[in-house]
């Protein structure tokens, strides 16, 4: 087991990344808990063990499922999370626990933050992509449908499990999405992360963003650059309906943010070659752009990211490393997108 700290002051917490760890949950809980509420999906995985351990800690615990989709990660699924919370009889001294993916940790840290203007979320990651971006730094939110993410709090969970145990079934398609955040790292800090076991690498990873996270906890400076990519995926799949996943996305957005990088002077062509071959040789993604993307409505949506300051807002590449970069001539916007790869 590999144990990760994010220094945070008297709300540190800490992250353990390795197989069985789930059983080590109560080591993460506030003090004090007596009930908890996890919070998860159907079929999600380590269900059971996380019960057990919960019960040997001597907790009286309850579940809440959601549902499966992005469509499901709204407003009104945390007003179901927050009554089922005064139906169960919840105090600000119990802890609510997401057990799942990225979905479940964003909803359930959410609902954890606004019930009784907050109460402590431990988070059980069971996908890669949570496990290496979603349950770390403390960021939550629900979508609405002019935008994703764009409602939520920065809330803090007392700890984190990554128990690897969880990605034995993890599906393919799964796999990607977490290669599509991991591949994000590469480019911040320039880090080999494949020549190494799986618990190396997704602890470096947790140590990569505990580290932005404790310089910079509510994105007001260097923490929005672990949005790199993130601009044009979350428009992607918004445009989609949700049918492109977040990591898949992701991988097109970084392709796409080098060739904006390159329009605008900041990289050149062997600086574009590299993203493309770390994305798609070495983390085996698909950076190609649909067809039939409609310019307008890309351009439109990325105008309304969250991150936006002054006009279209990016996170690039260039000479000092990745920085956040405001005011983005729309037309070279549209220029990088019709560069992009077809499918």
């Amino acid at each position: 087991m590999t144990e990760v700290l994010v220094p945070l002051g008297d709300r540190s917490y800490r992250v353990l990344v390795g197989a069985g760890t789930v059983d080590a949950v109560a080591s993460v809980l506030p003090p004090g808990a007596s009930r908890a509420v996890v919070v998860t999906q159907a079929g999600v995985p380590l269900r059971e063990a996380l019960l057990g351990a919960l019960s040997s800690a001597g907790l009286i615990t309850d579940v809440v499922e959601i549902g499966g989709g992005e469509h499901d990660k709204t407003l009104a699924t945390i007003e179901m999370l927050c009554r089922r919370f005064a139906d169960i009889g919840m105090t600000r001294r119990d802890v609510v626990i997401g057990l799942g993916g990225g979905l479940v940790t964003d909803v359930a840290g959410f609902a954890a933050s606004v019930w009784h203007r907050g109460i402590p979320v431990v988070h059980v990651a069971t996908s890669l992509l949570a496990m290496v971006d979603a349950a770390i730094g403390g960021k939550t939110g629900v979508n609405l449908p002019e935008g994703k993410n764009l409602v939520g709090a920065f809330w803090q969970p007392s700890g984190v499990i990554c128990d690897l145990d969880a990605l034995a079934t993890l599906p393919e398609r799964e796999q990607r999405c977490g290669r599509g955040e991991m591949a994000k790292y590469h480019f911040i800090t320039g880090d080999d992360l494949l020549n190494a076991d799986l618990e190396t690498r997704i602890a470096r990873c947790v140590e990569i963003k505990a580290e932005v996270v404790a310089a910079d906890e509510r994105e007001g400076g260097r923490r929005a650059l672990l949005n790199y990519g993130h601009t044009l995926a979350h428009a992607l799949e918004i445009t989609s309906g949700h049918e492109l996943a977040h990591g898949e996305a992701v991988a097109i957005g970084l392709a796409y943010a080098a060739r904006l990088g390159y329009r605008l002077g900041r990289i050149d062509a062997d600086r574009v070659a590299l993203h493309d071959r770390v994305v798609v040789e070495e983390y085996g993604l698909d950076i190609a752009l649909a067809s039939d993307h409609d310019p307008d409505e890309l351009v439109a949506l990325m105008g309304r990211d969250k991150k936006a300051l002054g006009g279209l807002t990016f996170v690039l590449d260039g000479p000092r490393g990745l920085e956040v970069v405001e005011g983005v001539d729309p037309l070279m916007v549209r220029e990088a997108l019709a560069a992009m790869p077809q499918s």
